[in-house]
């Protein structure tokens, strides 16, 4: 692995260092570890300021990490996972391999992002959140034939997204909602409904299933 100075540079070190040795520690051992060819703190702008990561880090190769990010603790990514500029992280969130989180975006505690999943700007994700792999939210409801604006999911607590599935713009999922594997969703979904079908169809979610994520 290449000294921490070649990965941040050296303008960004002191900073680095206050941070992984002061309140928002995390552990080093296991960063390094996994974290070749790691980028933490990729200046997009001048006046940007270094990413802000929690205790027990676990950052994984060729995975970049924007400034102007605050991630709580006991974060994981897989490799290869891209997180933009002003996004908000809580606490035991996981972010699969190939994942892209397009910045400008809040994510809450103890969520579960598999792997090649797209998250695009201005996109809010609550607590106790699972999103299976391969899924596709999207946020401008006009791709570049009119001025829009971007508008990603709400994607409320405790909330279950099916593998391959895809949404269009500005849609809200409701608290403990579930979508089915494939789903093309195009409107709302309700608290504690089914979104199955593309494309999906509403439904009433069966009562074994109306109970919340246990993502620790």
């Amino acid at each position: 692995m290449p000294p921490l100075k070649n990965i941040l540079g050296t303008k960004n070190m002191a900073k680095f260092r206050s941070l992984f040795f002061g309140e928002y520690s995390p552990n080093i051992e296991k960063l390094s570890s996994k974290s070749e060819n790691v980028t933490i703190g990729l200046k997009y702008k001048t006046g940007s300021n270094t990413p802000i990561l929690g205790k027990n880090s676990l950052i994984r190769s060729n995975s970049i990490i924007y400034n102007d990010v605050e991630i709580g603790n006991n974060f994981k990514t897989g490799h290869a996972v891209i997180i933009r500029e002003k996004t908000i992280i809580g606490d035991n969130v996981l972010i699969g391999t190939n994942s892209v989180i397009e910045g400008h975006t809040t994510i809450g505690n103890n969520v579960s992002i598999q792997s090649n999943v797209y998250i695009p700007t201005n996109s809010v994700i609550e607590d106790y959140v699972f999103i299976g792999p391969c899924a596709c939210f999207t946020n401008d409801k006009y791709p570049i034939r009119v001025d829009f604006d971007l508008k990603g999911p709400v994607i409320k607590r405790g909330a279950s997204i099916g593998a391959n599935s895809t949404f269009l713009s500005d849609l809200e999922i409701g608290e403990g909602a579930m979508v089915a594997a494939g789903a093309i969703v195009t409107m709302d979904v309700p608290d504690y409904f089914l979104a199955i079908g593309a494309p999906a169809r509403i439904k009433p979610l069966p009562k074994h299933l109306k109970k919340m994520n246990r993502i620790n």
